[in-house]
């Protein structure tokens, strides 16, 4: 691991997977974006159509926030509903009052934007492939008073372990865990969402990825009273939109999270079978990093840069990598999709790799 200050950070940390898929991408099967295929489900499509018909009033939060705190079984005085994580990201970087913030990558790239925009200098702590992109928190800088980490980590599907990040915890500093992903892991095993006892803490949650919400926009922060207060405070008024309000309290019910809790098993296995099928490219320089516990994984090998625009010819949208700070343009994110797609995409992906241009060769294995 290294540290790296960013003065001039020489990453777009505003592209995102959409841009993949949009104008001539819209007819792209779609690789590039995590949001679980299928969603939103039918049942949830009618209980936010069912609140159309109170968009006259102005939204009111109480009984959303009293859903998510019930579901974490937290107080709601440690819950602030957001419109989507990425508000939040915003929240903290304008409301917290820190001095030496630190994101641990390669991760989203929000954080630190939001960091950067409210006029923080940010040090970054650059996991590194050789230790299969796990986190050594004696990596992070002692005086560092904000720490953001994923769990499991966008763009890597690495899940850290919970103590290993709670090690991160100190006195005087915020750790913020960005937990997006963390209801795809079956058993949401490391999860850190609901606990009191770690100080400093701050967990976001998105519901935009199970449920297909990205549209819609909905996500929370759960932390301490003090610190929900003070973000509140940096909110616009009626933040959360009333059809943003339906749909948490609907996925945080618990049909919602059994149907959730399974769709995190057949991800597993669909994942799987995806990374199986990689791996069998190895002795063609294709690199898979595992263990992936997220909707996705991360894929390297010599031009992938080439062999993405290759892909695209052939009908298939992937995340570039180049864009994370930790990697470059030998890495791409591919999502988690059924077995179908997955083997479908493994054809246009031997395809890709077989094309003269790629023919210089490159490293192969597969990280563990």
């Amino acid at each position: 691991m290294r540290t790296e200050d960013t003065g001039g950070s020489g990453h777009d940390l505003r592209h995102h997977g959409d841009a993949e898929v949009r104008d001539d991408g819209a007819a792209l099967t779609d690789l590039a974006v995590n949001v679980r295929a299928d969603t939103p489900p039918s049942w949830l499509r009618e209980e936010i159509a069912g609140s159309l018909s109170s968009l006259a009033a102005y939204p009111d939060g109480r009984a959303a926030r009293a859903a998510v705190a019930a579901r974490h079984g937290l107080p709601e005085r440690r819950v602030l509903l957001t419109a989507g994580a990425a508000e939040a990201f915003v929240l903290l970087a304008r409301a917290l009052k820190v001095g030496r913030p630190v994101v641990v990558h390669p991760q989203f790239t929000e954080p630190e934007a939001a960091l950067r925009d409210a006029g923080h200098t940010v040090e970054r702590v650059l996991l590194r492939e050789e230790d299969g992109f796990r986190l050594d928190p004696a990596a992070v800088p002692e005086a560092a008073d904000l720490v953001v980490i994923g769990n499991p980590t966008n763009p890597t599907s690495v899940l850290h372990p919970a103590e290993s990040i709670v090690r991160l915890a100190r006195p005087g500093r915020t750790l913020v865990v960005d937990e997006a992903f963390m209801d795809a892991v079956p058993g949401e095993r490391e999860a850190l969402a609901g606990r009191t006892d770690v100080p400093g803490l701050v967990v976001l949650r998105s519901l935009t990825k199970t449920w297909g919400l990205a549209g819609l926009r909905i996500g929370y922060v759960l932390a301490e009273p003090e610190v929900i207060a003070g973000l509140e405070r940096a909110q616009p008024l009626w933040p959360v939109s009333t059809p943003a309000l339906t749909a948490a309290r609907a996925c945080v019910a618990p049909r919602a999270l059994a149907e959730a809790g399974h769709a995190a098993y057949r991800v597993a296995a669909d994942r799987a079978h995806l990374v199986s099928g990689l791996a069998a490219f190895a002795s063609r320089g294709v690199r898979v990093v595992q263990p992936a516990e997220g909707p996705f994984v991360l894929v390297g090998m010599a031009d992938a840069s080439g062999v993405r625009r290759r892909l695209r010819e052939l009908g298939y949208a992937v995340r570039r990598g180049d864009t994370f700070p930790g990697l470059g343009a030998d890495w791409m994110r591919i999502a988690v999709r059924d077995r179908g797609t997955a083997n479908r995409f493994l054809e246009a992906l031997s395809a890709a790799l077989d094309s003269p241009a790629h023919r210089s060769g490159g490293s192969s294995g597969t990280l563990g």
